[in-house]
């Protein structure tokens, strides 16, 4: 049982289900052919599944390609995580377009109907839920720190669910990351050799995660403060604004983002369900310009708006260094338009 959701990605399937970001959900895929390629060691976002079952239309378990080390099928079974396959998934793609994102399970035939309803109206609902601390670290842990030409930047992350793929980009660009449990305190990240602080993405409601809103709100103004997914919600709420839940999310990688600052357009990889309220209310931004809010700590202007359904995609703050994306610049998997965020993080601190 959990949170029924669906991500359009046409491959990346194993990144998907190993992406801690889909603690507490089922994943439905809207393309048709999953398992084409098999599985492998270097395709892990962390070290486990995080999905609690995969719905597809065809899955396959060839173990064909180069890469292979696995077949999709076989290796769902080592790891004991349930799939189904042969559904009509554009089907319950659209059902979930229209009604939501919802609770559902995946049952054994010999199951009665009767039973399994009552199973799904037991679980909780994903607004309200902390799943940080059931995908945090026990400990912190250090990545990288080799020389750079550009120079070493210390990095301590909270890890509320990070990505594999982002500390990689993070480490090949000269950066040292930390990465703390999400438990840590303000305090003790101060006391650490940080050149900056990172806000990891994850799953859950960032409206449950007090106890990271309140860290984060001792870092800010400190030192350099970034935020991805998760992250750049939870930062959006230590500074005082406000989050709401999406009626189904943003999950794949063809999500066109607009860049308000050059007028590009980046094709972005997604997985939120999550998005930041605008100025005015609600979660619309109607305007393509830099529009503002007055926070606790100076002004925020807009950065980035997602041009499918005008959400808030990313925002800087003016008078302290810090900023946000609502995207996964890393893809993993998706495209790599984005990819110079990383860049443009790291030369910033460097600069300051």
């Amino acid at each position: 049982m959990g949170e029924v959701v669906f991500t359009t990605g046409m491959s990346g399937y194993q990144e998907s289900v190993t992406d801690p970001s889909f603690a507490g959900q089922l994943i439905t895929f809207t393309y048709p052919h999953i398992g084409n390629y098999g599985v492998c060691e270097a395709a892990m976002e962390s070290d486990r599944i995080h999905a609690r079952a995969v719905i597809m239309r065809a899955a396959t378990n060839t173990e064909d390609a180069p890469t292979a080390e696995r077949g999709w099928l076989d290796w769902l079974v080592d790891c004991g995580v349930p799939a189904i396959t042969d559904v009509d998934t554009r089907a319950l793609v659209r059902h979930i377009r229209e009604a939501g994102s919802m609770p559902g399970g995946v049952f054994p035939a010999s199951m009665s109907e009767d039973e399994a309803r009552q199973r799904i109206a037991a679980e909780p609902p994903m607004t309200g839920r902390d799943l940080a601390r059931e995908v945090t670290p026990a400990e912190a842990t250090v990545h990288g720190g080799a020389p750079h030409p550009s120079g070493l930047v210390r990095v301590h992350a909270i890890d509320t669910g990070i990505k594999g793929s982002i500390v990689r980009h993070l480490v090949q660009r000269g950066a040292q990351v930390t990465l703390h449990p999400c438990t840590v305190s303000a305090e003790e990240l101060l006391a650490t050799d940080a050149d900056a602080f990172f806000l990891a993405n994850g799953p859950g409601d960032p409206a449950a995660l007090d106890h990271v809103v309140e860290t984060v709100r001792g870092l800010i103004g400190r030192k350099p403060v970034w935020g991805i997914c998760l992250g750049h919600q939870l930062l959006c709420r230590a500074v005082g604004l406000e989050t709401t839940k999406l009626p189904f999310g943003h999950r794949g990688g063809n999500h066109p983002v607009k860049d308000l600052r050059t007028q590009r357009i980046e094709i972005t990889s997604q997985n939120h369900g999550f998005a930041v309220t605008a100025p005015a209310g609600g979660v619309r931004i109607e305007v393509d310009e830099p529009v503002r809010w007055e926070t606790d700590f100076g002004a925020a202007a807009l950065t980035h708006v997602n041009l499918y359904d005008r959400t808030v995609e990313g925002l800087e703050l003016l008078d302290v260094e810090s900023a946000t994306v609502q995207y996964h610049p890393e893809a993993g998997p998706g495209p790599n338009d984005a990819l110079y965020q990383f860049d443009r993080f790291l030369d910033a601190v460097r600069e300051a």
